[in-house]
This record gives structure tokens, sequence and C-alpha cells, in this order.
């Protein structure tokens, strides 16, 4: 297989854009929320991005899998035989969306061979989007502008290290982890916008010590890692594989742009 994921970024965009629209139309609407058999929040939005998205995947590649948080029940037997496929989340941040805060996302990311190789993240309120390919670049682009190419930062010297943690699931492992960091500036933001903030030097390290599911970081780690960063594994320092066992969990995890400090030294241990 060549490369020609590359010639899908702009279809898959223009289906994040679509997406988006239906998000938004219940956003303005007083939605009613239920719970899932996680007890995790679903909506409408959620719901109608889904369908938005795996509809248009099935046309734009008839042949390749769809893989979304709201068709998760795939059998592993299944899956296993697939060397690439979809992986999308509809609306990563569904508490945000709730809280109307703004700060949920749209992610698809083309996986092939346990890696991201693709990733769309849009932001529907502000038409924000991060995106990227595997010999194509990753970009930022804001509503109606042109995309500019984003890339991590080195650290600065003697300034304090940028961390950003999530909104809705801080918990102790990152205070811990900030504890032992030393000088530090911890902003909080919701969904996959904590690895976009990396990918694009606005942040240093997103430590994440609690759970996620594949399809909440497998677009952002393509951004990232296009981006010159690290998505890897807080246990191993392995980047994150995708489709590589039954359950659809990470590990704990660890975003970065700069490799020259251990950043997994400072990870809480049991």
């Amino acid at each position: 297989m060549s490369n020609d994921w590359v010639n899908w970024l702009d279809p898959v965009r223009t289906l994040a854009v679509a997406a988006s629209e239906r998000i938004m139309a219940i956003y303005a609407t007083a939605f009613g929320v239920v719970a899932k058999d996680d007890h995790s929040p679903l909506t409408a939005a959620d719901l109608a991005s889904h369908h938005a998205i795996v509809a248009g995947l099935s046309g734009l590649t008839p042949d390749i899998p769809v893989l979304s948080e709201e068709s998760a029940a795939i059998p592993f037997a299944e899956r296993t035989q697939w060397r690439r496929y979809w992986l999308v989340d509809p609306l990563d941040g569904t508490k945000e969306f709730i809280q109307r805060n703004g700060q949920f996302t749209v992610n698809i990311a083309l996986i092939e061979d346990h890696q991201p190789v693709l990733g769309v993240v849009r932001v529907p309120v502000t038409g924000r989007c991060y995106f990227a390919a595997r010999g194509y670049g990753a970009f930022r682009q804001e509503s109606g502008q042109v995309p500019q190419p984003i890339q991590v930062k080195p650290l600065s010297a003697g300034q304090p290290v940028r961390v950003v943690g999530s909104r809705s699931h801080g918990g102790p492992g990152l205070q811990q982890f900030v504890a032992a960091l030393g000088p530090h500036q911890l902003v909080t933001i919701g969904s996959s916008l904590k690895l976009c903030q990396v990918a694009e030097g606005a942040a240093d390290v997103y430590p994440r010590l609690g759970p996620t599911s594949e399809w909440d970081t497998a677009a952002a780690q393509a951004i990232v890692e296009i981006a010159g960063g690290r998505v890897v594994s807080a246990e191993t320092g392995e980047p994150l594989r995708y489709n590589t066992r039954d359950s659809l969990l990470n590990p704990h995890f660890m975003v970065y742009g700069d490799a020259s400090r251990d950043w997994l030294s400072y990870v809480p241990r049991a």
C-alpha cells in the first residue's frame, strides 16, 4: 500500500466539517443526556456526528472498515484481520459538550499496521482544525484562514514547564506528576485539544494517568508525531499502538515535544 491516505485528507476534513455542523445544530437546543453501559454520557450530537462520519467514510473508502466509539462492539477476531481501518470519536469531550464550554472535538484517524498515519481534529464551536498525514505534514487552520504548519517546541531554558491536563479527568496522578516535575504552569483543557496543544508548541507535556480509549487519542497522536513529538506508554516509553488486543483501552501515556527530558521519571509508581 502506498501513502494514498494523503489524498483522503481533504475529504476527511470536509467530513469533519459536516459532523461539526450536526453537532452544533444540537448544541443550540435543550438536548437530553443518557448514560451508556459504562456510565459515560451520550447525546444526540454524538450519534448525529457518528452517522455523518461513518456514511462519509464508507462512501470515500468502501473497502476500509470503520471503528467508532458509537459502534465499537466489533469482535477482536474480526478486527484482528484489519491492516488498515478508520478510527473515529464523533464527539470527543461529551462532558465538555454538556457543560457547553466549547472544548470538544471531532476526531478521525486512519490506522495502518497499528499506527495512526492520518489525523483530523476539528473544534466545532470555533471551526479550528488540526490535521496531519505522514508524508504531508502537520497543520492548524483557523476558520476561513490558510492552514499553517505546526511543530512541537523545545523546552525553554529557565522557564517553567508548560503542562496541559484534563479538565474533567485530572485525578491524583496528575497532581503527583506536576509536584515531582518542579517549576511548571498547569492548564486544564478538555478533549484531544490537550495533545494538539503539544503538537503546536503551546504546551511541553501532557501526562494522562487515567483511563482513555483508542478513539480518544488516535487522530491527535498522528498530529503530534508528524509535528515532531511523541505519544508513549507511561510504563514502557513505547508509542501507543492500536487494535493489538481485545480491549480498546489505552495504557496511561505521556505526550511531549522535547525528548531531552526524562518525562517518564516523574510518573508516580505504585
